[in-house]
């Protein structure tokens, strides 16, 4: 590893601190790429002139983000940055590809469903109506990262499983002559349930990002409603805050 790395002792932040800050940064900006191993923490202290506990709390730090993983045999490795996502009207396909994440697509569900109520008022649709349901999960450098489930209004677009697969809903609407105007999301968290967890590879209850998100074509028509969970772990919200003049 060849990174221009310091610490200021002088600094009220903690070495610990600094030391991961540092190397979370190299991780973000593609300095140290997934798979590259993160060298010996007894060179790495030697190096710094810190001690190993120092050294160590650092890089565990960065393991419980999911951003390093302990390999026995083959030491510290870098395993792929957090995904920050801005706030706009996006998919997450779009997202991950802009990121250098190589996004890759489960579909586990494409079907025609009746309508619940919370679906029929997102989409304006009378309850018990048909709609169609998919359910895919995206994964980034072969790990799970979200659980989407979708709904349409019937005849919209041929949702095909191959499709969906190979590239992002919002494309498909594109290119089928949608235009995408405007959404109403909201952001939460809460614990994983069974399904979930088993989708994500996290323990049952493990805490999870949510978002519900309705959007909107040129017409004002609902084009799709989305529930998505992620993990934490590997996706954030990013937004900027101005000041109310």
């Amino acid at each position: 590893m060849s990174l221009d790395l310091s610490v200021d002792r002088s600094s009220p932040v903690p070495l610990y601190f600094q030391l991961s800050q540092q190397l979370e940064a190299a991780i973000e900006r593609g300095s140290l790429t997934p798979g590259s191993l993160l060298g010996n923490e007894i060179d790495l202290a030697a190096r710094l002139g810190l001690s190993r506990p120092t050294v160590r709390q650092a890089i565990q730090s960065l393991v419980d983000k999911g951003l390093l993983v302990r390999r026995r045999g083959v030491g510290t490795q870098v395993v792929h940055s957090q995904v920050k996502r801005p706030l706009e009207l996006s998919s997450l396909f779009d997202d991950l590809e802009a990121a250098g994440q190589r996004p890759a697509t489960k579909v586990l569900v494409n079907t025609v469903v009746p309508a619940s109520a919370a679906v029929a008022a997102a989409l304006g649709v009378g309850e018990g109506a048909e709609v169609h349901r998919i359910e895919r999960l995206r994964l980034a450098h072969g790990e799970p990262m979200a659980y989407l489930i979708n709904h349409l209004p019937p005849g919209l677009l041929d949702l095909d499983t191959a499709q969906l697969e190979a590239t992002g809903l919002y494309r498909l609407m594109r290119s089928a002559g949608i235009t995408l105007h405007s959404a109403r999301q909201s952001i939460g968290a809460r614990g994983a349930t069974a399904t979930e967890a088993e989708r994500l590879a996290e323990a049952e209850g493990a805490p999870l990002l949510t978002m519900q998100r309705t959007t909107f074509d040129d017409t004002g028509r609902a084009v799709e409603f989305g529930d998505h969970t992620y993990r934490p772990t590997r996706y954030s919200f990013e937004f900027q805050l101005l000041v109310r003049s």
